[in-house]
């Protein structure tokens, strides 16, 4: 039993090492160099548990891109929880902008997508996994938006898509604009617009909604 349990743990630990591993040269190397050989050499294990344990290298990125999402999930979450107004989005969007920067982690599902455009097989597994992000955006947006005039003009689904081509732009920006102070100027003009924007973002009365929806 203490053999089967020390041996569940060896496999767990190794699983781990390669994911931690496998968004490291993901994320510092790119796409190109993520091969079984580079990340496991970056894990300290052989290169054939890479495919005993996730039967490619694609399918290691991908769990890698899995639990970088699922933290960035609940710290985002939280991030914008407080949030009641458009200024308030814009501030917690530009904060999560420059966290993400630096941290990588959007440099790690803009690797999978440039990786997608020569590789069709991929694109399946981006999607699925681009989904709950926009969910997640367009919700947020209802919740703060939702109901008033703004949310007519710019349905908050059409916004989240906008936000993910947006922060996938960003990403490759960065590149063209090694001190950020171009990105940090559309942030700003956001800012400035917003404010702007108040007499769109307020609620109509209840009965002028459901007027509105009457006449379709």
């Amino acid at each position: 039993m203490i053999d089967g349990a020390r041996g569940l743990h060896m496999t767990v630990d190794t699983k781990e090492r390669l994911i931690g591993a496998a968004e490291t040269v993901l994320r510092t190397q790119g796409y190109g160099k993520s091969s079984a050989r580079t990340i496991a050499k970056e894990a300290g294990v052989n290169s054939a548990l890479v495919f005993y344990h996730f039967g490619g290298v694609d399918p290691l990125l991908f769990a890698a891109l899995d639990r970088s999402s699922a933290e960035r999930m609940t710290v985002l979450a939280d991030a914008v929880s407080g949030c009641r107004t458009l200024e308030d989005l814009i501030e917690a969007a530009t904060r999560i902008y420059r966290h993400d920067i630096e941290a990588g982690h959007l440099t790690l599902f803009a690797e999978l997508v440039a990786a997608a455009v020569a590789k069709p097989e991929l694109r399946e597994e981006i999607r699925v996994r681009a989904e709950p992000w926009i969910a997640f955006i367009e919700a947020t947006l209802e919740r703060v938006i939702g109901g008033t005039p703004l949310a007519r003009l710019t349905p908050p689904r059409d916004l989240a898509n906008a936000a993910i081509t947006f922060y996938l732009g960003v990403n490759l920006f960065t590149v063209l604009d090694a001190d950020r102070s171009r990105t940090d100027s559309v942030f700003a003009m956001a800012r400035r617009l917003a404010p702007r924007a108040r007499l769109l973002t307020r609620r109509l009365p209840a009965r002028l909604v459901i007027k509105r929806r009457a006449h379709g």
